[in-house]
C-alpha cells in the first residue's frame, strides 16, 4: 500500500508543476511579449540627393511631387539606371495608405503591370495638370498612368484612393 500513495504524490506533483509552468507562460505572454497591433511608424526619408542624381542620369525628365503637405511622409526612394532608368518614390499618406511614383523607359505594358501590381486599364481618364492620365484598377494597387512622356512611362499607384493618387499626380514637377 505504501507504493500506491507514492504514485498519487508523483501524479499530484506533476499536475502542480504543469499548472505553475502554465501560469508562468501566461505571465510572460501578457507582460513580456509586445501586443501592439497598429502599423509601425515608418521612418521619413530625404529623397533630394537621389532625385538630383536621377535627374542628371535619366534619359527622361524625372518627376517628383512638390508642395505635398508635411503629413505626407516619403518612405522609400531609389533610382536604378541599369534597370531602364527606373525611378521610384514612395509615400505614406496622412491616413497611413501607400502611394508611389514610378517612372521608367521599360516597355510600357510590362512596366505598368509591375508598378501597379497587376491592375488593368479602365476606359476612365482624367486630365491632371493639363495631361491625360488613364485609371487602372483590379490589381494590388489602383493607379494613374501617364504614357509616352518623352520616352518614359509615369505611374502613380498605391493603396490610397484615386483622390489621393490625383493629388500626387497634380503635384508632380520635372524641373
Amino acid at each position: 500500500m505504501a507504493g500506491s500513495n507514492g504514485k498519487q504524490k508523483t501524479a499530484r506533483d506533476m499536475i502542480l508543476s504543469l499548472a505553475l509552468i502554465g501560469i508562468a507562460a501566461a505571465v510572460v505572454y501578457l507582460l513580456a511579449i509586445p501586443h501592439d497591433d497598429h502599423t509601425p511608424d515608418l521612418k521619413r526619408v530625404d529623397y533630394r540627393v537621389e532625385l538630383i542624381t536621377a535627374r542628371r542620369a535619366a534619359s527622361y525628365p524625372v518627376a517628383a511631387p512638390e508642395g505635398l503637405p508635411s503629413a505626407w511622409k516619403a518612405t522609400s526612394v531609389r533610382f536604378q539606371g541599369e534597370n531602364s532608368d527606373r525611378w521610384h518614390l514612395g509615400f505614406q499618406t496622412p491616413d497611413s495608405q501607400y502611394v508611389q511614383v514610378e517612372q521608367s523607359t521599360q516597355k510600357p505594358a510590362d512596366f505598368i503591370d509591375e508598378a501597379s501590381q497587376g491592375a488593368s486599364a479602365t476606359k476612365e481618364t482624367e486630365t491632371i495638370g493639363g495631361r491625360t492620365w488613364t485609371r487602372y484598377t483590379g490589381g494590388r494597387y489602383d493607379a494613374l498612368v501617364l504614357n509616352g512622356t518623352r520616352g518614359s512611362t509615369t505611374v502613380v499607384a498605391g493603396t490610397a484612393s484615386f483622390t489621393e493618387l490625383t493629388k500626387v499626380a497634380a503635384a508632380l514637377k520635372t524641373r
